[in-house]
């Protein structure tokens, strides 16, 4: 009797995991939530907050979910840009030694080019996903998450904490979801 119960309860995990590679079912909830199971460092929550957001997740299948999240990708670099620009134009930064404002003037300067490559590989990995060239998608989503982790990086090396970190963190989460839904498609 538990066997048979085992039995039956792959089978549907089984026959749901097709349904949503064929786009069937596909919704923001389901695909994360076989996104997260597949792939351990996915933040079902976040993934769900995000892609939900996006005007294109109503009537998207997986393929087309997995396009969103670049997509939602090239919107959070391209934030992350524009607040790091605010950010260097602002005149009356918080007070800390002239050698701390320095390093960390450079190091916003090191990350606003690195989150406009970032959004350049979402783009990218949009692009890859959207002509079913999985593999390209997945490597330039990878692309966006090591850029995440190199602007960071910068800080860490100025010696001084980033006011990035949300952003970069967010995005790295982002560049791993479009990963994992990606992998779900074949």
């Amino acid at each position: 009797m538990r066997r048979a119960h085992i039995l039956a309860v792959t089978a549907a995990i089984a026959v749901g995991l097709v349904a949503l590679q064929s786009g069937v079912g596909a919704t923001p909830e389901t695909t994360c939530r076989a996104a997260a199971s597949t792939d351990k460092r996915v933040d079902y929550h976040f993934c769900v907050a995000r892609l939900s957001q996006h005007h294109d997740s109503p009537d998207a299948d997986t393929w087309g979910l997995a396009k969103v999240a670049a997509d939602v990708g090239v919107l959070m670099a391209g934030n992350g840009v524009y607040d790091i620009k605010r950010m260097l134009a602002d005149k009356s930064p918080p007070a800390a030694p002239v050698g701390a404002k320095k390093k960390a003037r450079a190091a916003l300067e090191q990350c606003e080019a690195l989150y406009d490559r970032m959004g350049s590989a979402f783009a990218e990995a949009y692009d890859g996903i959207s002509r079913r060239d999985y593999a390209a998608g997945k490597e330039k989503a990878r692309e966006a998450l090591t850029l995440a982790h190199r602007c960071g990086d910068a800080f860490a090396r100025a010696g001084v904490q980033s006011p990035l970190a949300k952003q970069s963190a967010d995005s790295v989460e982002m560049a791993i979801v479009c990963t994992a839904i990606t992998n779900l498609i074949h």
